[in-house]
C-alpha cells in the first residue's frame, strides 16, 4: 500500500514556513493562524499549518487515487520552475506563467489555442512541410509555438476543469481563484500573513515567498499525488513492479516517476514538536543561531 507523506512541525520550521510578513502588512483575517510576533514579523502557528497541510495531502491523495485532475498554480518567479518540476513528476497539471483570463471559465477558447499549439508542433516536426516555408516563416512559427507552450504547456492535456486547484500566493493568483469560485472547483492554498483566507476551501497558513518553503510544499503535494495514483493502480489490479521494470521504455506512464523523499530528521522524543512549549523553545533556539 502506498504511503501518504506526513508533516512534522520540525520539518516546517526548518523550511521557514513560520515566517510571515511584517506586522504592518498583515491581513486581520489571518489572526486565528498567527502565533505571535518576533522582531516585528508575524510568526505563523505551525501546529495549525501541520494539521491543515495533512488534510490537504489526504485530499490530494484521494483525488489522485480516483484518477482525478489537480491543477497547481503559482506564477511568482521563485516558484514557477519548482512548481512545474514537481507537477510534471506526479503527472498533474500546472500554470506557472501568466494566468490567461478564461483559462477555466472559457475552456472552449483555451482548447482552440491548445489545438493551434499541436498544429504548430506538427508542422515543425514535419520536414517535408517545413520545406514549403522560408527560414523567416519557420522562425515566426517557432516563436508562436514557444509562446503558446509557455502559457498552455502545463494544461494542454487537462481536458477540462480540474477536481482541485492548489495555489501558492493567493494575492498574486486572484484571477485563478475567481474563476475556480465561479465553476465550483475546490481550492487549497498557501495563505501567508498578508492573505485573505475567506474564499479558500482548504487554507494552509505558511510562508509563500521563501524558496525552501515552496519546495517543501511542492514535494509534499507531489508525494501525496504519486501515493494516491499508485494506490489507485494497485486497486485496479495493475502490477506496479512490472510497470517499474519498464520505466526506461515508457517515461509517460503515470504513477511511475519517483521523487526523492522529503528529508526527515532522525526520530527523537522532541522531533515532532507537538506542544506549544516545544514550538516556543524551537523558535528561541532558531533565533539564537542567527
Amino acid at each position: 500500500m502506498s504511503k501518504l507523506p506526513t508533516v512534522s512541525i520540525r520539518e516546517l520550521l526548518d523550511a521557514g514556513v513560520h515566517f510571515g510578513h511584517k506586522k504592518e502588512r498583515w491581513n486581520p483575517k489571518m489572526a486565528p493562524y498567527i502565533y505571535g510576533i518576533r522582531d516585528g514579523v508575524h510568526i505563523i502557528d505551525l501546529q495549525q499549518t501541520a494539521t491543515l497541510m495533512q488534510s490537504v495531502l489526504n485530499l490530494i491523495y484521494d483525488i489522485a487515487k480516483k484518477n482525478g485532475k489537480i491543477l497547481f498554480v503559482s506564477t511568482k518567479i521563485q516558484a514557477c520552475d519548482i512548481l512545474a518540476e514537481y507537477a510534471e513528476k506526479c503527472g498533474q497539471y500546472y500554470v506557472n506563467h501568466r494566468w490567461l483570463g478564461g483559462m477555466l471559465t472559457n475552456w472552449g477558447t483555451i482548447s482552440r489555442s491548445i489545438k493551434k499549439l499541436d498544429d504548430l508542433e506538427k508542422t515543425l516536426n514535419d520536414e517535408e512541410e517545413c520545406a514549403n516555408y522560408t527560414k523567416k516563416e519557420i522562425l515566426n512559427i517557432t516563436r508562436k509555438k514557444d509562446k503558446l507552450l509557455k502559457s498552455l504547456g502545463g494544461i494542454r492535456h487537462m481536458g477540462g476543469k480540474p477536481n482541485l486547484l492548489v495555489v501558492i500566493d493567493t494575492n498574486k493568483e486572484h484571477l485563478a481563484i475567481q474563476e475556480s469560485l465561479k465553476l465550483g472547483v475546490p481550492i487549497a492554498a498557501i495563505v501567508d500573513s498578508n492573505s485573505n483566507p475567506d474564499d479558500i476551501d482548504f487554507p494552509i497558513p505558511g510562508n509563500d515567498d521563501a524558496i525552501r518553503s515552496i519546495r517543501l510544499y511542492c514535494t509534499l503535494f507531489a508525494d501525496a499525488a504519486l501515493a494516491g495514483m499508485e494506490e489507485g493502480l494497485v486497486e485496479s489490479g495493475v502490477d506496479i513492479g512490472a510497470m517499474e521494470s519498464h520505466e526506461g521504455k515508457d517515461k509517460n506512464i503515470k504513477g511511475i516517476s519517483k521523487l526523492k523523499p522529503t528529508k526527515k530528521l532522525s526520530k527523537s522524543p522532541n522531533s515532532s514538536l507537538e506542544t506549544s512549549e516545544e514550538f516556543e523553545a524551537a523558535l528561541l533556539l532558531d533565533e539564537a543561531k542567527k
